[in-house]
């Protein structure tokens, strides 16, 4: 991703991120606005139920009391006390309702018996348990009806004034005309759910147990049923189980915006029984549609944000990114050697500051570089010259010794002349011959053959190396195959992969290398230890160790070891390790030391695996 893509999405998440936060929170605080005003709804319209539900059960017990103290029902309480005669009144309760505006009324002999009923008049002569309950004003109960239902009413019991056995029940129902009367604001709807009976409107049984079932058709409001009243079922029946207020939020279809903000409020009998559920539903359609209004506008500047986002990006690109790039390009060309790169300059602000610093620099690079090309020639010349000086001056020392011997034998007796001379000349021909190595491996690191590449196997280049210091009796080389070499008593161990490790190398100066790295390992191990040669395959390289138990090396050992002219042995030109690494970077290949004080040394080859063109 380069820097114009990263501004880009930098500014485009900036200003999302912004316009969601302030969305976010105009959508809360919208939220906690409307969820306030449903509640004060709410609670407004509670409170003004109670206050109708309280003005039903005054006027309830205004009635029966003046039904209680009036002449006619006092004549006909006397009359029943005196006689038990009751047929002259079974429509009498008719009479009484219609004068006395209420929707239930029975009256109810000395024995506990029905004498009328407004409701139901067929059932006079039956018990009415409820006019039992005389210590209270009113209460609320269901009455059976004659057509088999049931109405849920607000009741009063009076015992008629001089005849205090024979008493008065009268109600008025609890049903839609009394939801109409409630003065409702715009928006909210009340229901009445009245469905603790043993059985449904349909017929079917509402209890599994002791606990009800839900019946819809049972939820009625001011327009009758109410359209998805099973979506109120969960609220509702919390209700009825723990005879406590609660409120959610109700989605009666499968649109937001038609949601409700839902708050149940339980009618309780004179034992605590739930007899019926007000539910309040307040819409919520003004808040989903100011959310919905104030998300299209958070997406409307969203959108403009990130095409304005879009156009600062181009600007900036032009401005800041496209020279940045220019100076990316020149950096890489100078990385690669071109010191003769410059950027073109624009304008007087940072950018072009930068690129006149860049420009500067290069051309103090380039002198730079030419005074250190003639430091580091020199250098070596002079590094080069004193170490053939010091290679050099070890043999010619003994050679003078030896010229000089010669010029003192020459007046002694000829037979002590001749065994001198002999000697003399073995010695000047041994140090000639180290002068000539000297020269050769000097020779050598000054001119290094190009390698020439062939196909070859890994496990093959070790074993020939192993074969040369190491013979044994056999046929192949396998897994840690033990040999000894010479008087050092030292082992050598080859671990090979079971599959080909192929790679492109120049088998002679492959083994010259590895050569090298053998015969260092063995003169690290004067008393003798084990030699470890292996191979093996690791994803697109070949890996070969020789690792060695000698007494390893220090840290600052292993930084120099590479370094020309550098050497840990008493002996030694110190190129050894300085043309094997030139062997293997002429391989395309890398190799490092891997060692610890008295832990041993590991010198690890890594080389790029051949490229099998077989069926290519």
């Amino acid at each position: 991703m380069n820097l114009r893509q990263k501004l880009l999405l930098l500014f485009s998440l900036t200003i999302a991120a912004a316009v969601a936060a302030v969305a976010w929170t105009v959508l809360v605080r919208i939220r906690q606005v409307f969820n306030q005003q449903d509640q004060e709804k709410t609670a407004l319209l509670v409170n003004q139920f109670q206050k109708e539900f309280q003005h039903s059960s005054q006027e309830v017990a205004a009635a029966v009391d003046r039904l209680a103290n009036a002449e006619r029902v006092r004549s006909m309480a006397l009359e029943l006390t005196q006689s038990s005669d009751a047929s002259p009144y079974l429509t009498e309760a008719q009479f009484l309702a219609g004068e006395a505006q209420v929707d239930f009324l029975e009256i109810v002999g000395t024995d506990g018996n029905i004498v009328s009923s407004a409701q139901w008049p067929a059932r006079f002569g039956y018990p009415e348990p409820a006019v039992n309950n005389l210590s209270s004003q009113t209460f609320l109960k269901r009455e059976d009806l004659s057509n088999g239902a049931s109405a849920l009413g607000v009741f009063a019991v009076r015992s008629v004034r001089g005849a205090m056995s024979v008493r008065i029940l009268a109600g008025k129902r609890l049903d839609q005309q009394f939801l109409a009367d409630l003065p409702t604001p715009v928006g909210v709807e009340t229901y009445l759910y009245s469905g603790d009976s043993e059985t449904g409107s349909t017929g079917s049984p509402t209890r599994v147990g002791t606990q009800p079932l839900f019946d819809p058709e049972r939820l009625l409001g001011v327009n009758g049923l109410v359209p998805n009243a099973s979506r109120y079922q969960p609220l509702i029946d919390a209700a009825r189980r723990s005879g406590q207020s609660s409120s959610s939020i109700v989605y009666p279809t499968s649109h937001r915006d038609e949601s409700m903000s839902a708050t149940v409020l339980p009618l309780k009998d004179e034992a605590g029984q739930v007899m019926a559920v007000l539910v309040v539903a307040a819409s919520r359609r003004q808040m989903v549609e100011a959310q919905q209004h104030i998300r299209a506008i958070a997406y409307g500047v969203a959108a403009t944000g990130i095409l304005f986002a879009i156009g600062c990006s181009v600007w900036i690109a032009g401005r800041v990114s496209r020279p940045i790039e220019e100076l990316a390009r020149a950096a890489e060309e100078v990385a690669q050697g071109n010191w003769d790169t410059r950027v073109e300059v624009h304008g007087r602000d940072e950018i072009a500051t930068l690129a006149r610093s860049f420009n500067h620099m290069t051309s103090e690079l380039t002198g730079q570089r030419e005074k250190l090309i003639q430091s580091e020639r020199v250098a070596a010349w002079r590094e080069l010259a004193r170490r053939l000086a010091h290679e050099l001056k070890n043999p010619l020392f003994p050679l003078q010794l030896t010229v000089e011997n010669l010029v003192h034998a020459r007046g002694l007796p000829e037979e002590e002349f001749d065994e001198i001379f002999c000697e003399s000349t073995r010695t000047l021909g041994m140090e000639i011959a180290n002068l000539k190595t000297i020269i050769s491996r000097f020779s050598d690191f000054s001119k290094m053959p190009k390698p020439h590449l062939e196909r070859i196997n890994a496990a093959d280049a070790i074993t020939r190396v192993a074969l040369l210091y190491f013979p044994w009796k056999g046929t192949a080389a396998k897994d840690c195959d033990v040999t000894s070499a010479g008087e050092q008593k030292i082992d050598c161990c080859i671990v090979l992969d079971s599959g080909p490790s192929p790679v492109d190398a120049d088998p002679e100066l492959l083994h010259r290398a590895l050569s090298n790295l053998v015969l260092n390992a063995m003169d690290a191990m004067p008393d003798g230890g084990k030699l470890t040669l292996s191979a093996k395959s690791i994803a697109d390289h070949v890996e070969i160790r020789v690792a060695d138990t000698g007494e390893g090396l220090t840290p600052e050992e292993c930084e120099r070891l590479f370094t020309p002219y550098y050497t840990t042995k008493q002996h030694g030109t110190g190129l050894g390790l300085a043309i094997v690494q030139s062997v293997i970077a002429d391989h395309a290949g890398t190799i490092v030391v891997e060692s610890q004080p008295a832990g041993g040394t590991a010198f690890v080859l890594l080389f790029p695996k051949a490229i099998s063109t077989e069926g290519s």
